[in-house]
């Protein structure tokens, strides 16, 4: 199993606010870190609205492959509803070549939907784009030469698309969250599948992972190629009190603003003390819990091949994360590659 984190590159941190450059400065060095400590993945996230520095990934992910050496840099996820499949193509194969073969993407229709008014696409057409641009990516990512016509951008007839990868093809996970479709869609597509928990038990998204497994068995895909990964928020300090501690107040604070927008009730810490139980979604302790809980969560999907923190929606400092990343690396992965 590899161990990694997600960032949607936010400026906040509680109630204090820092400076964009700052925030990107420390964003930065954390990849390092993580990179150093011996994680394998560390992924960016799309979104356009204030508060956030993620709207371009690709740009942030080039700048930490020009920092790193070994891990592997990736979207998490890249909205590609909204975008140009040929741009995110050439984007992320310039990426490919900088990190001298690290990238990948996990793609999604996004469940943040400010992109689609920005760029002028209608929300009514939200999984056509999806399906339709998802489509002509994997086509681009097969073929240099791309024949090719849909309903939401203009036909290709015989069209070389440059810079190619280094890697044969670019690894694409597709992001999912709770919809029957889209784990089948995976399945049938053989693409390994990014599970987003933030909520509620892991363990109920067993019948749709089995879902996906069973499309992709059908589709013609072995199980090596069905590969499940996991993203819930979570965090990491040297004992669970502390963690706890630490964790909570920044947590209740923005996920109740988060949830304004979304018709979530505020969060309580009752609430949270059951997300944070042996089977809810938030992975949150010392590094034995942390450890044995993410076993868990693996093990009630029936496995999993890589698991994403996400941190950094929880006003946790630049300080309080590096350390996190560094109990990951030092003391997270090696226990479960012990219990494995």
């Amino acid at each position: 199993m590899k161990i990694g984190i997600d960032s949607f590159a936010t400026a906040m941190y509680g109630n204090n606010v820092i400076t964009s450059v700052d925030a990107m400065e420390q964003l930065l060095n954390r990849i390092v870190k993580a990179d150093e400590s011996g994680l394998h993945f560390f992924g960016i996230g799309e979104h356009h609205k204030e508060g956030f520095l993620d709207s371009a990934p690709d740009v942030i992910l080039a700048a930490a492959a020009a920092r790193t050496k070994q891990i592997r840099l990736g979207s998490a996820v890249k909205v590609l509803s909204a975008d140009d499949p040929v741009r995110v193509y050439q984007n992320f194969a310039t990426l490919d070549l900088i990190s001298k073969g690290r990238a990948e993407l996990i793609v999604g229709r996004g469940s943040s939907i400010e992109a689609f008014p920005l760029f002028g696409f209608d929300l009514k057409d939200y999984d056509e784009l999806f399906v339709e641009k998802l489509n002509l990516f994997l086509q681009i990512r097969e073929q240099e030469f791309v024949t090719w016509e849909g309903k939401f951008r203009p036909a290709l007839h015989n069209q070389p698309v440059y810079p190619r990868s280094l890697q044969k093809k670019i690894p694409v996970w597709l992001g999912v969250g709770g919809t029957p479709e889209s784990f089948i869609r995976a399945g049938r597509l053989g693409l390994p599948l990014m599970i987003a928990v933030i909520g509620g038990q892991t363990e109920r998204f067993r019948p749709l992972v089995d879902l996906y497994r069973e499309a992709g068995a059908k589709a013609g895909f072995s199980p090596n190629e069905l590969k499940v990964g996991l993203h819930s928020p979570g965090y990491v300090a040297d004992t669970d009190v502390q963690a706890v501690s630490e964790y909570y107040p920044g947590y209740a604070e923005q996920w109740t603003k988060i949830g304004k927008d979304r018709g979530w009730p505020p969060v309580t810490r009752e609430y949270f003390d059951t997300l944070s139980s042996p089977k809810g979604a938030i992975v949150v302790g010392g590094p034995e819990r942390v450890a044995e809980k993410i076993i868990k969560h693996s093990q009630a999907l029936g496995g999993i091949d890589l698991f994403n923190f996400q941190m950094d929606i929880a006003g946790l400092s630049h300080k309080q994360l590096l350390r996190a990343i560094e109990l990951i690396g030092t003391k997270v992965i090696p226990l479960i590659k012990q219990s494995l």
